[in-house]
């Protein structure tokens, strides 16, 4: 259902999955099922995950797991209730969204550009691609081969459920991605490729590109990773007067409050500019 009717991403299909197993392994040793499990038993589920040293963020998208999966043998009549519902989420820490300053950025595009291969090539295309348009590393990889070659000023991506959302392309993004293009012998289907040019490049070696131009950069390589560029280009931009409304559109966010985390960033970066810069501070 979730693949087939909500279009979820594979890595989700996979964490759900992962999450039933182990839900499935917990109440079978208590000679239960999820048929007949009901909230005393979740609760039960989630002080266990608990105890064994689980964070609160991994608590919580159990939970939300579970709200799912019950959710769906009710509309398919198996049960009668959602017993999930009735579990209160788990505190979640306060925590902030890392990112880059302006002139950090700077120094990342300024040292990819100076690495001249093809893996300098990916790495300086993915940072101007990332930065000018906010895309989760996922959508980034999946970009075909063409995407960035026509005169558009704006991109097409499909994002997480296959929703489609308009993002804008920067002359730099463009002229980044036509090097790339003209420097692979053999391209094929995608924009990143891989070792093998039919399939698209894995995360973990388009993050290791990433680490490779942090040290160019004299950056720490645990600071950067695709989704601090995200990070990087909502706060920015917000801090450049961009509106919330705006930004949740380009960030393909489905509920707002999920965009709002970034007037806290830069909240607490005022505060920081105060702290240092005010005479009275």
């Amino acid at each position: 259902m979730a693949a087939a009717e909500r279009g979820a991403a594979g890595n989700t299909l996979a964490a759900y999955g992962a999450d039933l197993v182990d839900l499935s392994g917990y109440l079978t040793g208590r000679g239960l099922d999820a048929i007949s499990a009901g909230k005393t038993d979740l609760a039960g589920y989630l002080a266990f995950l608990a105890e064994a040293g689980m964070s609160a963020r991994t608590q919580a998208r159990r939970l939300s797991t579970l709200r799912q999966f019950f959710l769906f043998l009710l509309s398919e009549n198996i049960r009668t209730d959602n017993p999930a519902l009735e579990l209160s989420t788990p505190r979640l820490p306060h925590s902030l969204p890392k990112y880059l300053s302006e002139t950090e950025v700077d120094n990342l595009l300024a040292a990819a550009s100076d690495w001249d291969s093809i893996p300098g090539l990916k790495a300086h295309a993915g940072l101007e691609i990332l930065y000018a348009t906010g895309l989760r590393v996922s959508e980034l990889l999946a970009l075909p081969a063409n995407a960035l070659s026509s005169g558009a000023a704006m991109l097409i991506i499909k994002g997480k459920g296959g929703k489609e959302r308009l993002v804008p392309l920067s002359e730099a993004a463009k002229l980044a991605a036509l090097r790339l293009r003209e420097a692979t012998k053999k391209p094929g289907r995608f924009l990143f490729a891989g070792r093998n040019p039919a399939l698209k490049m894995t995360r973990q070696g388009f993050a290791l590109l990433l680490k490779k131009v942090a040290l160019k950069a004299n950056i720490d390589p645990a600071r950067l990773s695709p989704h601090v560029l995200r990070h990087s280009f909502a706060t920015h931009l917000l801090a450049h007067g961009a509106d919330l409304r705006s930004i949740q559109r380009l960030l393909g966010h489905a509920d707002i409050t999920t965009t709002q985390i970034y007037t806290l960033v830069l909240a607490e970066r005022l505060q920081r500019l105060v702290e240092a810069n005010h005479p009275m501070a």
